[in-house]
């Protein structure tokens, strides 16, 4: 035997081959796992597959000295444990599954996730996680990290259709909403039908601005009039805007609103975001602000950033009526000859019903920005599949939806939804997933405008409200004709105990909502 191969055999142990067998099962642990045995039925019992299973798995010690080897990189050294073996060390308490990310690095994500969905899927009373059909393979969780969610154990994909398209002063959009409530898709395809007959929707941009109103205690009611009186002044104004302003580059302060309450004062910071919806940066430029309000007013306590003044995720009538990101009024004219023959109604019942639910309705519940007849729904299938914050349709979605007989002898309708509260933005936010960056790309309105920064959000709202128009003529329409019922039946009823047919029935003539 040469003198080579002596040193070979004098150094590679059987240990070291079955060190090497085992580092097989890295990343891929099913392509390294030996073939159960046979049994005469072709499969084996659970106990053989466990014992197939442990076969490769090292000890917890073992384990810990190869992820905590001082000379390499936690991601490398992860690399070289396998996925039951990592979740060994997370059960111990030695990885943190929220971090597993972090550790991993960004060349193993999915690895990441598919390792957490373990964890918790057995550490869960119903263990079903793991091996549901909740998806979380091919999706790149790149754009995730640090930006949109925490914890991630995969995604949920909710159907995405097309209504339209709809002729928004004066180009015509494909409306994309992402639902699960059949009918309202069609239905609103069939409102845009009924507006592209009457030329379309003409929208008015009537207000832009997001805001915040934080919280601040003073030592009494008199100190905090005096910050009050100060802020009010046009050099308080002016300390603040500067300040405020230094922050970033789109952020331009419009107004500050300021309000008392025993020794709490609010001040309602209201600012252009560009192309972002903007909550981060505004927050940003009002911590500022309150830094150089301190100077003059040291006593003061910032309570909260943000103090419910803003408001932000829930009903409140300064929204309503102050405004809060951008403020659309969409309106239409829809010829009688269409009313009639795509809406199925009249003129004369469509702008009775409005009053009689709309309004009146709205009004005896005592709603506030409530006067529609259903403006979430399209506005939130639209902020699902454009990246939006499904949580601000709260007050997005407040609208008041007027009718009234217009022409000669009052045979055309003239309809008009008013929306003070749209709050969206083309950067940022769920809008850096690239699904709703293409969503986005459809509208032509993907990220920031190259010229005029606002203008792609801006014509988002347009859209929105537009699209609202859509909606609540359709439904309206199909309220007054006595339609509803039976449009739900056909489009949204539960098939839970019928297999599912791959092409749906088309639906029968007649239905409110045929388009």
């Amino acid at each position: 035997m040469s003198t080579i191969a002596q040193q070979h055999t004098s150094t590679f142990s059987v240990q070291d081959l079955e060190l090497k067998l085992k580092q097989v099962r890295l990343a891929h642990p099913e392509q390294s796992l030996p073939s159960p045995p046979s049994s005469d039925s072709g499969l084996s019992s659970p106990a053989e597959s466990q014992n197939e299973e442990s076969y490769f798995l090292r000890s917890l010690k073992e384990c810990l000295d190869i992820y905590e080897e001082p000379s390499r990189p936690r991601s490398e050294s992860l690399s070289l444990l396998s996925d039951e073996e990592v979740i060994m060390l997370a059960n111990n308490g030695n990885i943190a599954a929220y971090a597993l990310e972090k550790l991993f690095g960004m060349d193993q994500l999915e690895r990441a996730v598919r390792i957490r969905r373990a964890i918790i899927s057995r550490a869960s009373s119903t263990g079903t996680l793991e091996s549901s059909s909740i998806p979380f393979e091919n999706y790149d969780y790149s754009r995730v990290l640090g930006a949109c969610c925490e914890n991630v154990v995969g995604y949920i994909p909710i159907p995405l259709g097309v209504a339209g398209p709809l002729t928004v002063d004066g180009k015509q959009y494909p409306i994309p909403m992402a639902t699960a409530e059949g009918t309202l898709v069609a239905s609103t395809s069939r409102g845009c039908k009924a507006l592209n007959a009457g030329g379309g929707v003409t929208t008015v941009l009537v207000g832009d601005g997001m805001t915040r109103g934080p919280a601040i205690d003073f030592p009494s009611a008199i100190q905090a009039g005096k910050a009050k009186a100060w802020i009010d002044s046009d050099d308080g104004h002016e300390i603040l805007r500067e300040a405020f302003e230094s922050t970033s580059r789109f952020a331009k302060l419009k107004s500050l609103k300021t309000a008392i309450a025993g020794r709490t004062l609010y001040v309602r910071f209201a600012t252009t975001t560009g192309d972002a919806m903007g909550m981060n940066m505004i927050s940003k430029g009002t911590e500022k602000a309150l830094e150089a309000m301190q100077k003059r007013f040291p006593e003061m306590v910032v309570l909260a950033l943000s103090g419910n003044y803003c408001t932000d995720k829930k009903p409140a009538a300064i929204n309503w009526i102050e405004g809060r990101g951008k403020s659309v009024v969409a309106e239409a004219v829809v010829p009688g000859h269409v009313v009639k023959t795509v809406l199925k109604t009249t003129v004369k019942d469509l702008c009775n019903l409005n009053v009689k639910k709309n309004l009146m309705g709205s009004a005896m519940a005592g709603s506030i920005g409530g006067f529609n007849a259903h403006a979430a729904n399209i506005l939130t299938a639209i902020f699902l599949a454009t990246g939006q914050d499904p949580a601000q349709n709260v007050e997005s979605s407040m609208c008041m939806t007027l009718m009234e007989p217009t022409g000669s002898n009052g045979e055309d309708l003239l309809v008009s939804v008013t929306m003070p509260c749209i709050e969206v933005g083309t950067v940022g936010g769920g809008t850096v997933l690239a699904p709703q960056q293409g969503v986005l790309d459809m509208l032509g309105i993907r990220g920031a405008h190259p010229q005029q920064p606002d203008q792609n959000a801006q014509t988002l709202a347009r859209i929105i409200a537009s699209a609202v128009l859509a909606g609540e003529l359709s439904l309206l329409s199909a309220l007054a004709a006595g339609h509803l019922i039976k449009a739900h039946m056909a489009h949204n009823r539960s098939q839970a105990n019928t297999p599912a047919v791959s092409v749906p029935a088309t639906p029968g003539a007649g239905l409110a909502y045929r388009v």
